[in-house]
């Protein structure tokens, strides 16, 4: 399904994505050596052993990408311009490797670009879930969007 247009979202409308992801220790440590973050807790497994989760912890910000990234195929593919933000952004719940991941997305609010004729914001909530339906991430995005065409 292609992305929706500004005024295609409506305040209030969900979305339970389809696609979901299991995330695995390679995951974290490319993406934690992509974004040169040495901290032992995503890539050091000796260490992580001695911390009170006793593993390594998935690198918050690669929780953070997926769930967006698991986001886009309902909503924005296609039609977004740009992420303006994102607030409000917790990790209720750890993540490890071999945890799976799903998303909802609510639409919380909409409102027509003031400088840029023919676009409009909308704000979305992501909520990112595990196997055991526990909250594991929650971040509301601002991201400009297509009006439709014509």
């Amino acid at each position: 399904m292609a992305g929706l247009y500004f005024e295609q979202f409506e305040v209030g409308r969900k979305f339970v994505h389809e696609i979901r992801r299991t995330v695995t220790d390679m995951d974290n440590i490319l993406f934690s050596a992509l974004t040169h973050n040495p901290a032992a807790i995503h890539i050091d497994h000796a260490y992580a052993a001695t911390t009170e989760f006793g593993k390594p912890l998935m690198n918050s910000l690669f929780t953070l990408g997926l769930v967006i990234g698991l986001s886009v195929q309902d909503t924005t593919f296609g039609t977004t311009i740009a992420n303006l933000g994102m607030s409000e952004t917790s990790f209720p719940k750890p993540v490890f490797a071999g945890d799976t991941i799903r998303v909802e997305t609510e639409v919380k609010a909409l409102r027509a670009s003031n400088s840029r004729p023919g676009q409009g914001i909308v704000t979305f909530e992501h909520m990112g879930l595990n196997q055991r339906d526990e909250i594991v991430v929650r971040t509301l995005r601002a991201a400009l969007m297509m009006a439709q065409p014509g």
